[in-house]
């Protein structure tokens, strides 16, 4: 929305300087950006008789700042004061007005040029400053935030405003932003601050993991016990690096502190768990290491590798006796190639002669912008399964498709994610025999996997200085992470290898058994399953009815979680038949509860999945934005349950908008409404949807999951359900969160509400429009977004 006091600013700035030579004039639209500071700093440096003028704030700038003093009360420079004043309107101060007046505090000059620097240096963190000198006025002439935006952290910003007050005065440090986003600048000033609390000289402070900083960490391993500056560095490294999955199946958080305690350590042994390092709950070099940057120490173990060059068996038994159990390979390499790259004939015979496993890589060139496109990741996906057949590999195998380059975050938004969604269309094409990965930097790894829901990823993690790795933690499904090259001689050769990390529980490899033959799932199994469960349902007591049998199926399968366990579910789909569930909990005393889905290998809970295709096979669905209780059986309760979610944490999102995109339905981001919840909403809207129209479950269960329905889900649900409209999406949410005529519902709602909700004053009938409906909005996105994925 457009700023009345950024559009006084923008025409300002223009009218005053058009005609300077050199002056790159800003878009008047009220809108800032960083075209309005680069003419407010072509502005500065006119003022200052810089030529020719530069949008960066460089030396020069800096030091004809600073030469005069800084810019403060008793400025006689009308301009300059103005500048000041332009530019805090466009950063969110209130100066009073653009007339080149410093203003100091007094009666009836409330809104001044100095209250409005108080405020951003002591949001800053750097204390009330009454005059800017170079520092801050450079700071000024950014678009970075001094307050929580949204979907900040607290702690995050607790951490950036601490650094910027303790160094913010020496030659090495910039001030950095304190919005609350982990980013690149914070990263390189916290290893900054490192630096210079090893006593390294600030003309040597350089934020880069050189062989001062690795001593310097080698010197101050921590445990439990430990005070004072390091422990305070150490923890905010690992508020940095975020919540991280543990072995339990939850993530574990910690704070930022100045005495090593149980509950840091607690972090720790779970950060190295998941970064597969020694769980000694210390801050030991390798953990150090890994919480710094993203190769972590390149000299730790690792039990895979990868390489161009062609691995035969000596070569293979080798690596083996090296530690390296798995080996990267490429699928195929294009036709002006002359590497020689792709796995040869025999190859795989001697990798697993040798005792090694293999995960296939695809790469044509890969290393610019121009070489990811929707219709180049179609025909590579295409290209790729062509090449996996060909090889003999079975159906499930990961593909990891290369991005080789540092791609920023538009760019991810650009080209990479429309790539990988060609990817995934042109799997689901040939019938999603074969799953997709990503090979990347970690923000390119997390996007992609969140975005456009490839099932794993190979981190480049050994590009340590990429902008994709610094300021990112490890994505939640990393499965390779590339850490070290370096030139490797064994079985009679010497080839370049780069060492990898191997996270076997998301990707184990592909072994001899895994080519040339079919293979077992927890699908087939769970196939198998139903249908004995169908036939048992039709001989406990011979009927022939299609319907009854799938209620007796669908209550056992839902049963005990979502019968007995959950309350409300008897008055949102009537009673079960206990004697029948009793009757299949004896036959099946070991029924499985989940299976691997065939496309993202996510696990899937079949009580969920069933229990939302009852609610559908026995209430149907609203009709457009309407919604019943066949609606809340599936999406509508999880949006309920989410909502209750957001109301807890609402104080670090305020906007319920961004806490959709944060955490409805993203793989690896624990959640009331996870991406699981999703494919379960969505297979079991289908499937019940099947079975009102007069199929068995058992028929429509396997035909979703070994036909195409799979691949289509996302689309299938916002297509059928939601007539692929946001707006009715939109709808349907508001009408299941707020509509009252259906008392068992609203009943079986509020019951949610009062075993989540810390605030019960904070139903959805007590939040105003503009605070509910981006909430809402963020769920009909969601639905469409997934949706572009199949």
């Amino acid at each position: 929305m457009a700023d009345d006091r950024v559009l006084e600013a923008q025409k300002w700035v223009n009218a005053t300087y058009a005609g300077v030579a050199g002056y790159s004039p800003c878009p008047e639209t009220g809108n800032t950006g960083w075209s309005t500071m680069y003419a407010l700093t072509n502005a500065l440096q006119h003022e200052l008789g810089i030529s020719p003028l530069s949008s960066s704030f460089g030396p020069t700038t800096m030091s004809k700042v600073d030469a005069r003093g800084g810019v403060g009360p008793g400025e006689t420079n009308k301009n300059l004061v103005k500048i000041v004043q332009a530019a805090c309107f466009c950063k969110g101060y209130n100066p009073g007005a653009i007339d080149g007046n410093w203003y100091l505090p007094g009666p009836g000059t409330y809104y001044s040029v100095h209250t409005a620097i108080q405020q951003m240096t002591s949001d800053m963190g750097i204390g009330a400053q009454g005059r800017l000198n170079a520092k801050t006025f450079k700071a000024l002439l950014t678009m970075d935030a001094y307050v929580l935006v949204s979907g900040g952290n607290t702690e995050v910003r607790d951490i950036q405003r601490w650094l910027n007050g303790r160094y913010w005065q020496r030659s090495f440090a910039t001030i950095i932003p304190t919005e609350g986003h982990y980013s690149r600048d914070v990263q390189t000033m916290l290893m900054k601050a490192l630096q210079s609390e090893f006593g390294i000289a600030d003309s040597s402070v350089t934020g880069n993991f050189g062989p001062a900083t690795q001593t310097g960490l080698r010197n101050n391993q921590l445990a439990e016990g430990a005070t004072g500056i390091f422990v305070q560095l150490l923890s905010a490294a690992c508020v940095f690096n975020g919540p991280v999955p543990n072995s339990g199946g939850s993530t574990t958080s910690t704070v930022f502190k100045s005495t090593f305690d149980s509950a840091l350590g607690t972090y720790l042994s779970d950060f190295q768990w998941f970064s597969l390092l020694t769980q000694n709950r210390r801050a030991d070099y390798p953990t150090w290491c890994q919480l710094l940057v993203s190769m972590g120490d390149p000299d730790r173990p690792a039990g895979a590798c990868d390489t161009r060059f062609t691995i035969n068996q000596p070569l293979a038994t080798s690596l083996v006796s090296n530690g390296y159990k798995v080996v990267g390979r490429y699928l195929d390499e294009t036709a002006t190639s002359t590497l020689n790259k792709e796995i040869q004939p025999g190859e795989l015979s001697a990798i697993f002669a040798g005792g090694m496993k293999v995960f296939p890589i695809w790469q044509y060139n890969a290393r610019l912008l121009g070489d990811f496109t929707w219709s180049e990741g179609y025909s590579h996906a295409q290209k790729a399964h062509d090449r996996m057949v060909h090889y003999g590999f079975n159906r499930g195998a990961i593909i990891y498709f290369a991005v080789d380059y540092d791609a920023t975050d538009p760019e991810i938004t650009s080209n990479i994610v429309p790539y990988f969604r060609g990817v995934q269309a042109g799997l689901a094409n040939r019938g999603h025999r074969y799953r997709a990965g990503v090979y990347g930097s970690r923000n390119v790894c997390t996007r992609v996997s969140n975005e456009t829901l490839v099932v794993s990823s190979f981190v480049s993690g050994m590009s340590w200085g990429f902008s994709g790795n610094l300021g990112f933690p490890l994505p939640y499904n990393w499965a390779f992470n590339q850490i070290k090259e370096f030139r490797y001689t064994g079985g009679g050769q010497t080839i370049d290898l780069d060492r990898v990390v191997h996270r076997t529980s998301v990707d184990p490899g592909i072994g001899a058994s895994g080519v040339g033959g079919g293979n077992s799932s927890t699908a087939a199994a769970m196939l198998a399953h139903i249908d004995e469960v169908h036939e048992h349902a039709r001989l406990h007591d011979g009927t022939t009815s299609t319907a009854t049998i799938n209620i007796r199926v669908l209550q056992f399968l839902r049963s005990p979680k979502y019968t007995k366990d959950y309350g409300g579910w008897d008055i949102l789909l009537g009673p079960w038949d206990q004697n029948w569930i009793d009757s299949a909990a004896a036959r099946f005393p070991n029924r499985p509860f989940t299976f691997e889905d065939p496309v993202y290998g996510e696990s899937i809970s079949i009580d969920h999945l069933a229990a939302t295709a009852n609610a559908v096979l026995l209430k149907g669905w609203g009709s457009g934005a309407t919604a019943n209780r066949g609606d809340f059986g599936g999406w509508g309760g999880d949006l309920a349950t989410f909502y209750a979610d957001w109301m807890n944490n609402e104080s670090s999102y305020a906007s319920g908008y961004a806490f959709c995109m944060d955490r409805m339905a993203k793989r690896g981001v624990t959640s009331s409404f996870g991406f699981s919840d999703m494919v379960e909403d969505a297979d079991g809207f289908l499937m019940g949807r099947a079975c009102r129209n007069g199929s068995a479950f058992k028929t429509a269960f396997r035909s979703h999951l070994t036909g195409t329905g799979a691949s289509t889900r996302f689309k299938d649900l916002y297509s059928l359900r939601f007539g692929s409209s946001v707006t009715t999406a939109e709808g349907a949410a508001r009408h299941m969160l707020l509509d009252t005529s259906d008392d068992g519902l609203s009943t079986v709602r509020a019951g949610i509400y009062a075993g989540i909700l810390k605030d019960l004053n904070a139903t959805p009938p007590t939040l105003p429009a503009y605070k509910l409906d981006p909430f809402l909005k963020g769920f009909a996105d969601t639905i469409k977004n997934q949706a572009a994925n199949g």
